[in-house]
């Protein structure tokens, strides 16, 4: 498994041919590890939560297809994607709305404006802690919401030790256009568990 730090750096990473050749024995782990952390909700919605090891693999994907190994491109890289490495204290994720047919996406797109505003997790006996969303740069306009969001999950001590200790976690949305709710399951929620401090 790649070998996770703390913090990404540019020492921390691997060149791209040490990558290479470990990205061949390793991807069906990775896959693994981010198929665990991606919870479906509802029909049209997934998801995942990021990982200090997702955002690492990320960054080397894009220094791999890009073919970066300037010191500068690097750092450009890591600057995209560290904000999406949880710090101990929340979760983070990236959200995924999908509708196959362009028509049907345009116009449940327009119907679910805000909704990324209205995701939130639920750790049982707290209240419910709704996402902060695209910290980055504003992802809707007037006219609709976009498939792909950033949503960062604060979680207070006293909900990060009832996790910790095994306490039940539902994530959902409640936007009057798609009211879903769906228990985390154990394995998603132990490797979630991992991200708090």
């Amino acid at each position: 498994m790649m070998k996770t730090t703390g913090k990404i750096t540019p020492d921390s990473l691997m060149s791209l041919e040490a990558y290479s050749k470990w990205r061949k024995q390793h991807k069906a782990e990775i896959i693994a590890h981010r198929k665990l952390r991606s919870v479906a909700l509802g029909e049209h919605m997934t998801v995942q939560f990021e990982s200090e090891l997702s955002m690492r693999y990320q960054i080397q994907e894009m220094l791999r297809i890009e073919k970066i190994f300037e010191e500068e491109g690097i750092q450009q890289e890591i600057e995209v994607y560290s904000p999406m490495v949880p710090d101990g204290a929340n979760w983070k994720a990236t959200l995924l709305i999908e509708y196959p047919e362009v028509n049907e996406r345009r116009r449940e797109l327009a119907r679910l404006k805000g909704v990324e505003d209205r995701m939130f997790v639920e750790v049982e006996g707290h209240p419910r802690a709704y996402a902060i969303a695209d910290e980055d740069l504003e992802r809707e306009n007037d006219e609709k919401t976009s498939s792909v969001h950033f949503l960062r999950f604060e979680l207070t001590a006293a909900m990060r030790e009832a996790v910790k200790a095994g306490a039940a976690v539902k994530l959902g949305c409640d936007h009057t256009n798609y009211p879903a709710h769906v228990a985390i399951g154990s394995e998603a929620l132990a490797s979630l568990a991992g991200d708090l401090r």
